[in-house]
């Protein structure tokens, strides 16, 4: 029997993947050590591996084969456009992507003015603005905190991704538009959906059973 490999994307949703997982008794000891510098991590007993990527490689990971199936935020799935299945929506790291600004550029939005949009996620804005609003305007991609850009005059508004708002508000910044609502995803490598259909579908079974109890 060959391994499985979940790529799970570093941090928050990794470690909420791994509680999840160990619920339908999936687990790995090996990740609980704090201390390890393994870069990958294994079940033998299930034939399970592990490994923890910045979650805009998670994407690449998997469509490639490295990883036959990923956890990350739909916003990454997104911006990054790679061909795999996305089987399930975990439920967690629930959040919003949305257009934001001061007060003062709505009316830049209601008539569908030329404006400049600064954001990490420029295919997503790309997308909304060209595809959804049609308006036109000019993306500009940022990497460091972008509610800076409307601030210092680089941009009218951002799109960025929304939990409370509360980093907004301090900086005179509000939620103007949502684009779309956004939550951790399990992706499956196309060519692994059909030579382990049976073991991925089992997983993606026994994690559906799990979230109907809840």
């Amino acid at each position: 029997m060959r391994y499985i490999t979940f790529a799970l994307a570093k941090g928050r949703l990794a470690e909420k993947a791994l509680e999840i997982l160990e619920q339908i008794g999936i687990s790995c000891e090996e990740m609980k050590d704090k201390k390890t510098r393994k870069l990958i991590f294994v079940n033998e007993q299930k034939k399970l591996r592990f490994f923890l990527a910045k979650a805009s490689d998670v994407p690449t990971y998997v469509e490639y084969g490295a990883a036959d199936i990923g956890v990350v935020g739909a916003d990454t799935i997104l911006e990054e456009g790679r061909q795999l299945y996305e089987v399930l929506d975990l439920g967690f790291g629930q959040c919003r992507m949305c257009v934001c600004g001061p007060e003062s550029a709505r009316e830049y939005l209601e008539h569908n003015e030329l404006i400049r949009v600064a954001t990490k996620y420029p295919h997503i804005a790309r997308d909304y603005f060209y595809n959804k609003r049609h308006q036109t305007v000019e993306i500009i991609k940022l990497n460091g905190s972008v509610e800076l850009a409307p601030i210092a005059g680089l941009s009218e508004v951002i799109v960025d991704i929304v939990e409370t708002g509360s980093t907004l508000r301090e900086n005179g910044l509000q939620v103007l538009e949502e684009v779309c609502p956004l939550s951790a995803k399990m992706v499956v490598n196309q060519v692994s959906m059909k030579m382990e259909q049976t073991r991925i579908l089992k997983l993606i079974s026994d994690l559906r059973k799990l979230q109907e109890l809840r």
